[in-house]
């Protein structure tokens, strides 16, 4: 048995660590003989009711033995503290009470007593007692244990689904939106253009002589080029809602949302420029000494029903004739 003023170590989930409150040493006395030989039972002596929660804390009580009279606090108060407490709130407590008083055990019960006995009790009738909370406690503790682990374990599990799906959505090379995930999200900015009676332009992009780039500088070049070119488009891209995304190869697609063909042309000559100014180097073109882009341009007009597939026609026209005309240029559709 220890005293309330011994420090205790976290104690080992198989023994039963039972905290004795009650003002009276030879009551405790009494209580130490009857767990004595029980070697799974761990007995905790506590004299002052001001020191129970905190006891009852640092043995890691399994069962707690209140005695119902007790000098500043009695015991019935101490019961209802037990209960507000977050750290003992579950563990079971025994009353102890001088006599067998049915007003008195239902006030107990009341405050959130497990049981009643009357000090001091059959040794049998104790351990048997004891015995029977502690498992019970231990039992729900575990599966609150269970519970918390499966919880944690499905919060990881939901964030890493997010992660794959985030990742599900991005090119590997460049780091921007995939081809996928820009076919799902033209489908939803053509219907929200709909409902909202609101302009969406799209803007497709091919760097100019991408294979000779390639025949000249490598795949590793060629590779470092996109990503350059990638970052640099969707840097570009001012508005929440606005998409850059690699369309395929060396073919890139913006998606701008409320936007019309005028505003989306500017959007697509300054994202031009920027890229020329990059001046990565590129021997092999017929343009100029570094990278540049042909760019087409084409939008959906406000009340204008079209599918993806022929706003990307539309768009792809454009593309064409900027090839066409010499390269390095934005072309819009409407100017066909």
């Amino acid at each position: 048995m220890t005293d309330d003023k011994t420090p205790s170590a976290r104690n080992s989930d198989s023994t039963i660590q039972v905290l004795l409150v009650d003002d009276q040493a030879i009551i405790a006395e009494g209580i130490r003989r009857m767990l004595e030989s029980e070697k799974d039972i761990k007995l905790h002596y506590c004299s002052d009711p001001g020191k129970a929660i905190n006891t009852a804390i640092e043995v890691n009580a399994t069962v707690i033995l209140q005695d119902l009279v007790m000098p500043d606090v009695d015991g019935m108060t101490l019961v209802r503290f037990y209960k507000a407490n977050h750290a003992t709130k579950d563990i079971p407590v025994i009353v102890l009470s001088s006599k067998e008083d049915p007003v008195i055990k239902r006030d107990a019960f009341g405050y959130g007593a497990s049981d009643y006995l009357v000090k001091l009790p059959d040794q049998i009738e104790l351990i048997a007692r004891i015995r029977a909370h502690a498992k019970n406690y231990i039992l729900q503790t575990e599966r609150d244990a269970a519970f918390f682990a499966l919880r944690e374990i499905k919060k990881q599990l939901e964030a890493s689904n997010r992660k794959l799906q985030k990742l599900s959505m991005l090119d590997g090379l460049t780091g921007i939106a995939n081809r996928r995930h820009f076919d799902e999200t033209i489908n939803d900015e053509l219907e929200k253009a709909a409902s909202r009676q609101s302009a969406l332009s799209l803007i497709l992009i091919d760097i100019d002589y991408f294979k000779r780039f390639n025949d000249s500088y490598g795949h590793q070049g060629g590779d470092d080029c996109l990503i350059r070119v990638a970052k640099t488009l969707s840097s570009g891209c001012k508005n929440a809602e606005d998409l850059a995304a690699r369309y395929g190869g060396e073919e890139f697609v913006i998606l701008l949302p409320d936007t019309n063909e005028d505003q989306a042309h500017a959007v697509a000559e300054r994202m031009r420029k920027a890229v020329q100014d990059l001046g990565i180097e590129h021997k092999a073109s017929d343009v100029t000494s570094c990278v540049t882009l042909s760019m087409g341009i084409a939008a959906l007009l406000p009340g204008e029903k079209l599918t993806a597939q022929q706003l990307i026609e539309r768009t792809d026209k454009a593309l064409y004739k900027a090839k066409e005309k010499g390269r390095n240029q934005s072309v819009k559709a409407s100017s066909l």
